[in-house]
């Protein structure tokens, strides 16, 4: 009875053996992506690609939602057209989440298909994939990107490889991309993953998305995986990685029996929200096979207003019109992602081309604005938008126009063109801004010119507006001058001016009128004195401390009817220039400060030659000044005067006004400047070297060069040589290892050390060799077993030597070794003969990306004396 059994149970173990392998050729690809349904509600979409042929089916999957449970989830659907013997499986659930966080949702199923040429061993591999989601107030939404072209595609030997997974994003978030392992047990990398060989390259566009593969080699099935990362600036916190989607795909490579067709290129480009974006995409086969075309993409899946493409297949070429009526939904700051794929009609390798456009819907300008004076106020005005899905706008100012007509992808006002947003409005309806230059006033005399663009939830501006430009009406007083005469810490004097109003109404303002000329001290504005005239008026103010700060200036104009006294308004206010000094090695750093609301073009440097006697030494359009090859110790003094105008005419030009007077004394508190080291290193030559060149303009009294070393792995540098400020190149000598890190400081003849120059890193040459004789006979001549010299980058060793019975005659970890043929260096010689070792040899890495890598060596020696 008990054969039968036997044979029973044998049977049994067959069929569970050949069930197990049944089951081990299934997942090839597969992803998790999510969609919010509401509050914390999310529906999760899984979608794996398996072989067809696999008894192995999953109607169900076990899934993990990341935050503690999981649950049984039914597939909605199966697809078994997508390929030869791959058919596409959906699953879909929904989950409400216990409240914000960070959830990572995972499954992972018994085994990947077999074969996969990188993933040896694939058959008993589990499928991992996950998704991460991120729930939290600031970010109100979120949604997961979704992978529109499948995870499924075919190369061939030596052709170039091109997928790209065409994620497009609801939320409009921004996308990147990056190569991961694949995973397997536990949710980690396999541990017999490699990537794909390649001819060339293997990489994956961060930003587009492109996979590419440049060229296979082999043919066979490959499996990859990558992360799709979503991006969102969150106000007051910035760019944040909100979650991302990890897809683990399936290449086939094919034998190189065609070419794939090849995509006309299309340029990436803008449209403006209501108009239509309309061209013709044409591909060619190269070996005359019928081509067919498609697209996916963003602009296809969005509710309202989607794209069309009609594409006619043909022999060699084939044909497809894109067609996309925009509107104000489809405003975004991120472009839209349109993927064109070209198919031969090859049975097989169908092989692809892939053109990637990127669309950006712009919001259109707002129209109509005007600029309208209103005291010392411009009021601008402007229609409101045409997208209802505007949040506000953006306000830009610059002096005099620009013509600035935006290209096609050219939103918002750029930097460039001078002009600088001054300002924000909330709300679609709010039209209005008033610019005071922030309560401080805008100067009359000036033309200021603006544009407005609207900006959308997300952070997308729109087209610019026109530009349109006004100028104060001259009804109030303009200031001229805050001109320092005498320098002196208590008995300075400033001088100021101003130009009338010209533009008086007198019905509103009948006079007569005062002027107040004020100036801001630690409480707030001073009254300094008062005119009652309507002329242009100077004043000199004295007793000012002018040598240790300066000073802001202001007129206040009155209407001074009998009892109908009123404040009509007040200039802008100006400060005098005040002067900084910053002394140098044989320089002066001269810069200055001021606030005036007419235009400096340049300024005179003047220095003392003699005296009470100054010589302009140099002009300069910006605010600051290098007087150089001066004398240290020696006294220089100096003062700025600043060359201006408004663009009214009527008023004085130039504008000439001064800044204090200040002294400085140059010092040598200048380090010398950083040289850049490079190294020469070869493990087939004699030596290593460093090398690094000095700048002559900072290295006058350059007295030292300290070399300083860091073992390698070690960020720890100590001071290895210093020598003369004249060497520019140092030579390794000796047997020493090299290997580790180097920077050199430079320090002058005042102390002053320059800061480390870059690290230069020398990867290990290492050398060590053991001798197979040895003849400790004390005759001073090889009485000593040592490595052949010189050896070098050796950090220790771990040596152990044996007798021919196996029983320990030494040991050491000291790389010299000095065995002198006695057991264990201290007791009886061991006889004659041969004995045998293993030595392992900790060297220092030729990478330098591990400090110590371990070599082991074995062999023999062959102990002799000489006999009598």
């Amino acid at each position: 009875m008990a054969a039968p059994m036997n044979l029973r149970h044998f049977l049994f173990l067959i069929l569970i053996f050949c069930s197990s392998l049944a089951t081990a050729t299934h997942n090839r690809a597969g992803e998790i992506t999510h969609r919010r349904l509401s509050g914390n509600n999310y529906e999760i979409k899984i979608v794996t690609y398996t072989k067809t042929s696999s008894p192995a089916d999953r109607p169900e999957l076990e899934f993990w939602w990341g935050d503690g449970s999981r649950d049984t989830i039914p597939r909605i659907n199966i697809d078994l057209n997508v390929g030869p013997d791959i058919q596409r499986n959906t699953y879909i659930k929904t989950h409400t989440y216990p409240g914000n966080g960070t959830y990572v949702m995972y499954f992972i199923d018994e085994n990947r298909n077999g074969g996969v040429v990188n993933i040896p061993g694939s058959v008993n591999i589990p499928f991992y994939v996950e998704t991460e989601l991120v729930i939290s107030p600031a970010l109100q939404f979120n949604n997961s990107p979704q992978l529109l072209q499948p995870p499924i595609d075919d190369g061939a030997v030596n052709r170039l490889f091109i997928h790209n997974p065409n994620a497009f994003d609801p939320d409009g978030d921004s996308l990147s991309y990056e190569l991961v392992p694949c995973k397997g047990t536990n949710g980690q990398p396999i541990p017999t993953f490699f990537p794909p060989p390649a001819n060339v390259s293997f990489s994956l566009n961060a930003v587009t998305g492109d996979l590419i593969w440049n060229s296979p080699l082999t043919q066979g099935e490959f499996n990859v995986a990558m992360i799709i990362r979503e991006w969102r600036n969150i106000p007051g916190i910035g760019m944040l990685n909100i979650g991302y989607v990890t897809r683990d795909m399936q290449i086939t490579i094919y034998p190189p029996v065609n070419d794939p067709p090849l995509i006309t290129t299309i340029k990436d480009t803008c449209v403006e929200a209501g108009n239509a974006l309309n061209f013709t995409v044409v591909a060619t086969d190269p070996n005359g096979h019928q081509v067919t075309l498609t697209a996916t993409g963003g602009p296809f899946t969005i509710a309202i207003a989607p794209a069309t493409f009609v594409a006619t297949p043909g022999a060699p070429t084939a044909t497809g019109t894109f067609n996309w009526n925009t509107n104000c939904a489809h405003v975004r700051k991120s472009p839209y992602t349109v993927v064109f794929k070209a198919e031969d009609n090859y049975p097989a390798p169908q092989l692809a081309d892939l053109e990637q456009l990127f669309v950006t819907v712009v919001g259109p300008s707002p129209k109509n604005p005007v600029a309208t004076p209103s005291g010392n106020s411009l009021v601008l005005q402007w229609d409101q938008s045409l997208c209802p899905q505007a949040v506000g706008y953006h306000v830009y100012r610059r002096q005099g126009s620009y013509g600035f007509i935006p290209s096609d992808c050219e939103t918002g006002v750029p930097a460039y063109t001078g002009y600088v947003r001054i300002g924000s409005v909330n709300g679609l309806g709010t039209i209005t801004f008033t610019d005071d230059n922030n309560g401080n006033g805008l100067a009359p005399a000036v033309n200021y010119c603006y544009m407005v663009t609207a900006f959308y939830p997300d952070g997308a501006e729109s087209y610019a507006s026109f530009e349109f430009c006004g100028r104060l009406i001259r009804d109030l007083p303009v200031i001229t001058n805050a001109d320092v005469v005498t320098t002196d810490a208590a008995n300075g004097q400033v001088y100021v001016a101003w130009g009338k109003p010209t533009q008086l109404d007198f019905q509103q303002t009948p006079g007569p009128f005062r002027y107040t000329l004020q100036r801001e001290g630690s409480s707030g504005w001073q009254d300094v004195v008062s005119f009652f005239t309507l002329n242009d008026t100077i004043y000199t103010e004295g007793g000012l401390s002018t040598s240790a700060s300066g000073h802001k200036y202001r007129v206040q104009f009155f209407n001074e009817t009998l009892g109908n006294s009123f404040i009509i308004g007040s200039t802008q206010s100006a400060t005098t220039i005040f002067l900084d000094i910053a002394p140098g090695d044989e320089k002066n750093r001269l810069s200055w400060s001021l606030n005036v609301p007419w235009t400096n073009s340049y300024y005179a440097v003047y220095r003392e030659s003699s005296p009470g006697v100054f010589d302009s030494i140099g002009f300069t359009s910006a605010t600051e000044y290098i007087d150089d090859s001066l004398v240290n110790g020696n006294t220089y003094c100096y003062y700025v005067q600043s060359f201006g105008a408004y663009p009214d005419t009527g008023l004085v030009n130039p504008i000439l006004n001064r800044s204090q007077q200040r002294c400085a004394v140059p010092v040598d508190n200048e380090p010398p400047c950083v040289p850049l080291v490079s190294e020469n290193h070869d493990c087939d030559a004699v030596g290593d070297s460093l090398f690094w060149t000095i700048n002559d303009s900072c290295a006058g009294d350059l007295e030292t060069v300290s070399l300083y070393y860091a073992i390698p792995g070690s960020d720890d540098f100590t001071i290895l040589e210093t020598f003369s400020g004249s060497q520019t190149s140092y030579v390794f000598s000796g047997n020493n290892s090299t290997a580790g890190c180097y920077q050199l400081i430079l320090t002058d003849s005042a102390g002053n050390a320059s800061a480390p120059t870059q690290r230069v890193c020398i990867g290990a040459c290492p050398v060590y060799e053991l001798p197979n004789i040895f003849t400790p006979d004390d005759n001073g001549i090889n009485d000593l077993y040592h490595p052949i010299l010189p050896y070098r980058d050796v950090k220790d060793i771990d040596l152990v030597i044996r007798n021919r019975w196996g029983a320990e005659v030494f040991s050491t970890t000291d790389p010299d070794i000095n065995w002198n043929g006695k057991r264990n260096n201290d007791g009886e010689p061991v006889p004659d003969g041969v004995y045998y070792f293993i030595c392992v040899v900790n060297e220092f890495s030729q990478s330098l990306n591990e400090s110590i890598t371990p070599r082991v060596i074995t062999g023999f020696i062959q102990v002799t004396r000489t006999q009598d």
